[in-house]
């Protein structure tokens, strides 16, 4: 992709203990330090640990119900040891866990409300800089949207991938095999017995999803924007490298401290175009868009579907991982040269000049890199997909476009036209594709409306819609989806998402009958209901609103400011844009 603007370098800029932000908390004679300094020494700290130091947050995103970040109990304790190690005070400060298995509805509906909690975290406490631990899917944006708004030196430590899945010796890949022999046991091919194997063997080990999903997207992406460590993203949780690169993090941090290293001086427009381009060539998460936007809106850079469109004419999936690649693991990346290994690949697709928290270049950080195994990370001439792995479609279903993963689905479905079979709601979606009487062919067009953004509510991971009973007895495994949901970016097959404007608040999808044709062209990026624009302004005259998901609370501040998947669903009141930046906090 070509240079929007000049990246700079990190001139070395170090700064006085005095000039410290926890300075303003613990170095004043007066009544109201005095209290900071006593309650310090009341957990048993002593002056000596704190004067003349950095204070360092870790905010540390575990919990007990949270498998992904299983080991950060141990990992904050490797934090703490690197930042005492160069001089720091480390502070340990818990944060909203976001365990995506168990939330309900979804994550999707908290990653903001984590996204304010970080930052008012970091901003309401004496810190100076911050370790960001994350890794399960909406704690890696959500980390770094606070972060980037509260503005102060951070770092992201990526929880990493958990090991490879294993069962009758079969390697099984977490969401991606869960999909697929969740249909084979509903078309009678896995016994009961099978299935509870699968259960037990396909989570072995700490850590997030081993396939290419939304986690490990994630985790990529911090690293190409240049907030984690180089290689940091491909080390899995198990590793006992990942133990040291959390050492690691706790050192530089404090150094980033020193050198006044802010989010501010390190991404650039060029950061989150190179995070597209990597994106593209690992073969994403779908949701890798949303999350991405919001980041860079939070940023500043006004990144949008388009930049996503253009980066997957020209960069091709590299990464053959699961689900677009058909055989590896995020266990055999690492092993294969993990990112840098991927993002040496790369040339002229990248920006090397972009900033990183190193205070080096990303070209300067992989200048060493090197590939292993070249078909785990592929040349760009030895591609497992030409193009990226993402296509941003646009029509009358659809004016402010959706997304289709091509690389993951069935050739033959990229050029489609049939008649839809709609559903309002997952229940009712849900009860029909277990009816082997429904009126259903795989040249049908699933539908699901009521799950975006509002409908949800939160944009819940319904958008791979299961194939009907009926058609995986016959052998069916592919057939068109369509949805103003997300889904999983462990998952795979036809499916169109993202839908904007969303159904519930009156986008064209809520106007869709059951036997309406529709269109869809990946290479012409258009998708088309079929129906005439005086039927369709008919039918729009006699739509209603559905009413409020919620009437207070939480989500009900969330339904009045959450924007649509087209513009990353962030809180319009939280977009950099929106206002001058906060004021640091009054200390009387």
């Amino acid at each position: 992709m070509p240079d929007t603007e000049d990246t700079a370098s990190a001139p070395t800029r170090r700064r006085s203990a005095a000039s410290l932000r926890s300075a303003r908390w613990f170095a004043p004679d007066d009544l109201r330090a005095f209290g900071h300094r006593s309650r310090l020494m009341q957990m048993g700290y002593g002056p000596e640990d704190w004067v003349g130091r950095p204070v360092i947050g870790i905010l540390n995103t575990w919990s007990d119900i949270n498998p992904c970040h299983a080991h950060f109990r141990q990992r904050v304790e490797d934090v703490k040891r690197g930042v005492l190690q160069a001089g720091g005070f480390p502070l340990e400060l818990p944060a909203h866990s976001v365990a995506e298995t168990f939330v309900k509805p979804t994550t999707m509906l908290y990653r903001n409300f984590l996204a304010m909690e970080a930052e008012e975290l970091l901003r309401a406490h004496p810190l100076d800089g911050a370790v960001l631990m994350g890794g399960c899917d909406k704690s890696t944006p959500a980390l770094l949207m606070g972060a980037i708004s509260a503005g102060y030196p951070c770092i992201y430590l990526p929880a990493g991938p958990m090991l490879r899945g294993n069962w009758q010796g079969k390697v099984l890949g977490s969401g991606s095999d869960a999909w697929k022999y969740w249909d084979e046991r509903r078309a009678g091919k896995i016994t009961k017995t099978e299935w509870i194997g699968v259960e037990g063997g396909i989570a072995r080990s700490h850590g997030t999803c081993m396939t290419m999903g939304t986690a490990s997207t994630m985790t990529a992406i911090a690293e190409a924007i240049g907030m984690s460590l180089p290689g940091a993203s491909s080390i899995p949780a198990a590793d006992v490298g990942h133990a040291r690169m959390s050492a690691e993090c706790g050192r530089r941090i404090v150094e980033m401290v020193w050198d006044d290293l802010t989010p501010a001086r390190i991404l650039s427009r060029a950061s989150f175009e190179n995070a597209i381009v990597v994106a593209m060539a690992m073969g994403c998460s779908t949701n890798a868009i949303i999350h991405l936007v919001a980041m860079a809106r939070r940023a500043g850079f006004d990144i949008g579907l388009d930049d996503f469109d253009r980066a997957s004419r020209v960069v091709p999936v590299i990464a053959n991982i699961r689900p677009s690649g058909d055989t590896y693991l995020m266990e055999d990346f690492f092993y294969a040269g993990g990112l840098p290994g991927l993002m040496s690949r790369l040339g002229t697709h990248l920006q090397p000049d972009a900033l990183t928290v190193t205070g080096k270049s990303l070209g300067e950080n992989i200048a060493g890199a090197k590939v292993f195994d070249d078909d785990v990370i592929r040349s760009v001439e030895t591609a497992i997909y030409a193009e990226g792995a993402l296509a941003v479609l646009r029509g009358n279903l659809a004016p402010s476009g959706c997304v289709i993963k091509p690389s993951a689905c069935a050739p033959e479905l990229l050029r489609h036209t049939g008649p839809a079979i709609v559903f309002d709601d997952y229940p009712a979606m849900k009860a029909a594709v277990d009816d082997e009487n429904l009126d259903v062919t795989a040249a049908h067009v699933m539908v699901l409306r009521n799950a975006g953004p509002q409908g949800g509510p939160g944009m819940p991971e319904w958008g791979m819609l299961p194939i009907p009973k009926k058609l995986l007895k016959e052998g069916v495994r592919d057939m068109v989806r369509i949805s103003d949901a997300r889904m999983s970016g462990t998952s795979y097959g036809a499916c169109i998402l993202h839908v904007a404007p969303e159904s519930y608040i009156g986008g064209p999808l809520a106007l869709v009958r059951t036997g309406d044709l529709i269109s869809i062209d990946v290479a012409a990026r258009r998708i088309d209901l079929e129906v005439s624009d005086d039927e369709l302004a008919r039918r729009r005259a006699a739509w209603t609103p559905p009413p409020p998901r919620y009437e207070r609370g939480y989500g009900w501040m969330y339904l009045k400011h959450i924007r649509q998947a087209d513009e990353g669903c962030d809180f319009d009141f939280l977009e950099t844009s929106f206002g001058a930046p906060v004021a640091e906090p009054s200390i009387y």
